[in-house]
Order: C-alpha cells, then sequence, then structure tokens
C-alpha cells in the first residue's frame, strides 16, 4: 500500500521543551503541539521532528553501530550557516566537499543528537539561492534527511519500495569507508538521470522540498535498537494512503 508522506521522526529525549527551544531559537524551526507531544519542524511537505519525554532514566550516547543516526537540515548556503552558528559559540565543524557526494558539516543537539547540514550544490557551484542573515542557517532550511542504520539492505529495500510504495531514488557507495548509502522518497518525480548511482543525481536529491529516508548500509557489523521508550529510541513515521500511520525503527 503506497505512503502518501513521510510525516516525522518521533525521538525520545529527556527534556522536549528545552529542546525544542534550541531547535526554533538557533535552526529556525517552528513549534506545535501533536497528540501531547513537542513537534518542530520547517512545515510540509517536510517532516516534523517529535520530541518524546523519555520515562526512563539516563543520557543519550550515540554510538556506531545504533539503528538511528541523524538528521539532515539542506540549506542554500551552507557557508554563511556556519558563520551564524559558530558566532552563537555553537561547535560544528568546518564545511567540507565529501567527495562527489556532498558539500556538509556536522553538529549535536544539547542532548548529543547528531545534526548534518548540507548544501543544496557541491562547493564551488552557484548557490539555488542567496543566503540571508536576518534568518537562522541563512533561510531557507528543510529536514531534508532523517538517516537509519542497516546490516540487511535487502530487507529495508523491499519494504520501502514493495510495502510502502517509496521510490529509490539514489545510491552513494563508499564502500572503502565501510558504508554505502541508499536513499528512498514519497515522490512522483524522477531523478534527472535513471540511474541510481550517478553523480547528477546527488545536489538534485539535496534540493527536494519533501524528507528524503537514508540508509547507511554497514558493511560488516551488526545494528542494534535501544530499548523501546530509552532516550534515543527513535521511530519513523510514515502516513499511509487510507489515513493509517505505520512505524519505522
Amino acid at each position: 500500500m503506497p505512503t502518501t508522506r513521510l510525516t516525522a521522526l518521533s525521538l525520545k529525549v529527556r527534556d522536549p521543551d528545552k529542546l525544542a527551544d534550541f531547535y526554533c531559537n538557533i535552526l529556525g524551526m517552528h513549534r506545535t503541539e501533536t497528540d501531547g507531544a513537542t513537534a518542530v519542524g520547517y512545515g510540509a511537505p517536510g517532516a516534523d521532528l517529535i520530541l518524546e519525554p523519555s520515562d526512563k532514566a539516563g543520557i543519550y550516547n550515540h554510538r556506531q553501530n545504533d539503528r538511528y543516526w541523524k538528521i539532515a537540515l539542506t540549506v542554500p548556503d551552507l557557508d554563511l550557516a556556519y558563520t551564524q552558528l559558530t558566532d552563537l559559540g555553537l561547535t560544528i565543524t568546518a564545511p567540507h566537499q565529501f567527495r562527489d557526494i556532498a558539500y556538509m558539516s556536522h553538529m549535536s543537539d544539547p542532548e548529543g543528537h547528531v545534526i548534518e547540514l548540507i548544501q543544496h550544490s557541491f562547493e564551488g557551484k552557484p548557490h539555488t539561492a542567496m543566503g540571508d542573515a536576518n534568518y537562522p542557517l541563512g533561510g531557507g532550511a528543510r529536514i531534508g534527511l532523517i538517516t537509519l542504520r542497516t546490516d540487511d539492505i535487502e530487507t529495508d529495500m523491499a519494504r520501502c519500495r514493495d510495502e510502502l510504495g517509496m521510490r529509490f531514488l539514489s545510491r552513494q557507495a563508499v564502500s572503502d569507508l565501510g558504508f554505502d548509502l541508499y536513499f528512498f522518497g514519497v515522490t512522483e518525480e524522477t531523478p534527472p538521470n535513471p540511474d541510481v548511482n550517478a553523480v547528477e543525481n546527488r545536489e538534485w536529491l539535496w534540493q527536494r522540498p519533501y524528507t528524503v529516508l537514508e540508509f547507511q548500509h554497514r558493511l560488516s557489523g551488526t545494528i542494534s535498537l535501544p530499548e523501546e521508550g530509552s532516550i534515543g529510541d527513535a521511530t519513523v513515521r510514515m502516513q499511509l494512503a487510507d489515513g493509517n500511520e505505520i512505524g519505522i525503527r
């Protein structure tokens, strides 16, 4: 049964209100209340980030074999976004062109959840829009990606394609680093090149207004899920055509 939209990432956290303030005041998201939970985001067709309180003790410690990895915010002008964030005293890696994949930076929110920032275009290429210093991240930000890890890409691909009706948009091989990347979207759009391995599809991918589901396929090791409901537990929410909702953990 096809899906209508990737609607949200639900994330169990220690302090939803404090974390929502960070996402809104620093990253320019908008806050709403959804079924008694705090949601932040940039509006449809992108997904929201739903911050749910965990009733279990502990703090979030990200590990390389966790099923949930990160969200990625796509922006027109990463250099301006980087300058704004560092001027606020935040720790963020310097923008760099990662191979022929993306011009990117990484940071974490106050509870340690990883946030990736990706520019719409590669380093040195024309911007899709001029950044505006009057807006957080220079304006135009979206939740472009939600990333899960997998040690069984065939099963995840089959579920996305056959059960959920998602389109396979891009494959990006980084095998020498121990992983490959797979991207799926709820869309009728066709990438510029029908070959999912084509480099020319990558900048196009970072410019989509909707949120794309990314899988990092680890070529060795086993991916683990946290205890359900514990801090750091994450669920991707998909809305089906019949109005029902399912979750992917």
